[in-house]
C-alpha cells in the first residue's frame, strides 16, 4: 500500500513541476553591437566626470545642479554624446594646460643661470 501511495505522489508531483515549468515565461534576450556596448559606455563616462565632486562644484557654480546635469548627459544624442566624450579624451589629464611647463623650465634655467 505504502509502495501505491509513494507512486501517486510522485507522479502528482513530477506532473506539478511540469506544469509550473510550462507556465514560466521564456527568457527574452537579445544581442547588442559593439556600437550600443561603445555608446553606453561614452554616456556613462560622460556621466562619471560630471558626478565628480571637482566638475559639480563647478556646474553648481555655474548655476547648474549635479541631478540636472546627469538628467541632460541622458537627454543627450548619442552623436553629441560621442562628440562630448572624444572631447574629454583630448583635454590635458591635469597638470599645465598648454606650454607653461616649458615656460617655467626657462625662468627656472634664467634664475640659475644668474645665480
Amino acid at each position: 500500500m505504502t509502495i501505491g501511495i509513494r507512486n501517486i505522489l510522485s507522479i502528482l508531483l513530477a506532473a506539478g513541476a511540469l506544469c509550473i515549468g510550462a507556465h514560466a515565461a521564456p527568457a527574452g534576450a537579445g544581442m547588442i553591437g559593439t556600437g550600443e556596448a561603445a555608446q553606453q559606455s561614452e554616456r556613462e563616462r560622460v556621466k562619471a566626470l560630471v558626478a565628480r565632486p571637482e566638475v559639480a562644484r563647478q556646474l553648481e557654480k555655474q548655476g547648474v545642479l549635479p541631478k540636472d546635469a546627469a538628467a541632460r548627459v541622458d537627454a543627450l544624442t548619442n552623436a553629441e554624446i560621442a562628440l562630448l566624450a572624444s572631447r574629454i579624451d583630448a583635454l590635458p589629464a591635469g597638470g599645465f594646460q598648454t606650454q607653461e611647463w616649458l615656460l617655467i623650465i626657462i625662468a627656472i634655467l634664467l634664475l640659475i643661470i644668474v645665480l
